[in-house]
């Protein structure tokens, strides 16, 4: 199986924190690190836009992505959240093996 990183945006902590949570509770991920608000810049609607947003990087396999898209915009205040997959080229085989065995399959 492959592994891979979720890299999402939130308005708030507290919905980051709701969001993962939600996704452990399913087993849809093995991990989420939940990152302090921090300052993002970017256009939106015509307009360079400037706001506070907490990042999450979440742990899971390839093959449920689909699955935890779809769940993290029904629980997403965004109306276009980013939600990311980045490839896990390699990495310590423990640690991928952990990922798996938290993972609904």
């Amino acid at each position: 199986m492959s592994v891979i990183f979720v890299y999402v945006t939130c308005a708030t902590q507290e919905e980051a924190g709701t969001i993962s949570r939600a996704l452990l509770e399913k087993q849809m991920i093995a991990c989420a690190n939940v990152m302090v608000p921090h300052q993002s810049l970017y256009r939106w609607e015509g307009e360079i836009k400037e706001a506070q947003e907490t990042v999450m990087i979440l742990k899971t396999y390839e093959s449920l992505f689909h699955e935890l898209k779809r769940e993290i915009c029904a629980l997403h205040s965004y109306s276009c959240p980013c939600v990311v997959a980045l490839p896990v080229k390699a990495g310590h085989e423990p640690f991928l093996e952990w990922i798996g065995a938290q993972l609904h399959q």
